[in-house]
């Protein structure tokens, strides 16, 4: 409608077999993560190579439908060699129940808060704040889910929406810790430490499969779609 109305558009493309569906009229498939649409935080120059390219489409009039591949790979998966994270923490271990879980996390985000501190106090912002609690409940109000509960809180309607945006902080206030001291480490250095050797991580896996069994829809459904990215679901 908006191209009939004289209004040219173009997109940038994330997810090929979706744009190849849509057929916008013009539109640019990059190759990077979910959410970084022009390419790694903090590098302008890069990020103007993508934007440019997208509005280089508007030039072109061989339509109806013009889709271009952005040449170069993610940098997000480029790992650097000499990273270290900025929070050291012990080896998850095997918690099993609720208050196992409830104890671990509590003990691990302990470690983490000073870092996170460090964060913004270095790059003076964060992303965390979606889940409507203070990080202190976080704990205890996720680990209820394992136990069949189904919390929520006054800023979120259901109790699949709060958890959903606690996983959302839990993962953010990680990531953004993670990164406190040095350079930037790739995402999937960022990831792979998550994932694989935090009880956060290891916690959201547990929440997930606790949510796919679940008989409240809604949870399911947000478990299977945002808890944890398909690479790191158990087989």
């Amino acid at each position: 409608m908006l191209e009939e109305r004289g209004l040219p558009t173009t997109v940038l493309a994330l997810v090929l077999p979706q744009v190849e569906k849509t057929r916008p009229p013009r539109a640019v498939m990059t190759p990077f993560m979910l959410g970084r649409p022009l390419g790694e935080p903090n590098d302008p120059a890069f990020q103007r190579r993508v934007l440019m390219q997208a509005l280089g489409l508007l030039e072109r009039t061989n339509g109806p439908v013009i889709l271009e591949h952005f040449p170069d790979d993610n940098p997000s998966w480029f790992d650097r060699p000499d990273w270290v994270p900025a929070v050291t923490l012990p080896a998850p271990g095997n918690p099993v129940t609720s208050q196992e879980w409830q104890a671990a996390l509590q003990a691990e985000l302990a470690l983490v808060f000073p870092v996170w501190e460090r964060f913004k106090a270095r790059f003076g912002r964060t992303t965390v704040g979606l889940s409507g609690q203070p990080p202190e409940a976080w704990p205890g109000f996720a680990t209820a889910f394992l136990d069949g509960e189904l919390p929520t809180v006054p800023a979120h309607a259901t109790p699949a929406l709060a958890l959903r945006f606690l996983s959302d902080d839990l993962k953010a206030l990680y990531s953004e810790a993670v990164q406190a001291d040095g350079g930037p480490p790739s995402a999937r250095q960022i990831d792979g430490w998550f994932w694989r050797q935090t009880v956060a991580g290891q916690l959201l896996i547990a929440l997930r499969k606790t949510a796919m069994a679940s008989e409240n829809n809604a949870l399911k459904t947000v478990g299977g779609r945002f808890f944890v990215p398909a690479p790191f679901v158990p087989a």
